[in-house]
């Protein structure tokens, strides 16, 4: 069953630029708590750092405040993972440990993002689906 999930970066992007992405429809089974998100201190203020950005904040449109509004109510919803072990490295780009590590950490289904190439030798690794948005739709809601 999927349940416990990590989202990358990129997912948490994806739904706040687009009301018809798959990763907005993720969000929302989070909202409904039919999914738990987990986040490391690092990752979420990867979250925080990345949708303040100029060119995100162009295309999502939030004002400041309501980037923090919305950090405020996921991180509310994220179950914390402290992390005990880096299993450094183990992908390609060296910004996507903080995610791998939050997964592994906290004994996640799955890690869910748009850059499964990325994950994909490490996930199997560790026992860890690595899924698209669309994937984790069709798995919870199938």
């Amino acid at each position: 069953m999927l349940r416990r999930v990590v989202l990358d970066t990129s997912v948490i992007v994806a739904a706040l630029r687009s009301r018809h992405a798959a990763a907005n429809r993720v969000l929302r089974l989070v909202a409904e708590g039919r999914l738990v998100p987990l986040a490391t201190p690092p990752l979420f203020l990867e979250y925080e750092e990345v949708l303040g950005r100029p060119e995100h904040r162009l295309v999502h449109g939030l004002a400041p405040v309501a980037i923090d509004e919305f950090l405020a109510e996921l991180a509310a919803l994220i179950e914390p993972v402290d992390v005990h072990f880096q299993w450094r490295p183990q992908v390609r780009d060296p910004s996507d440990e903080i995610v791998l590590e939050a997964a592994t950490n906290g004994r996640a289904d799955a890690l869910v993002t748009y850059n499964i190439k990325h994950f994909a030798a490490s996930g199997g690794r560790f026992g860890i689906l690595i899924l698209g948005p669309a994937d984790v739709l069709g798995k919870v809601r199938g």
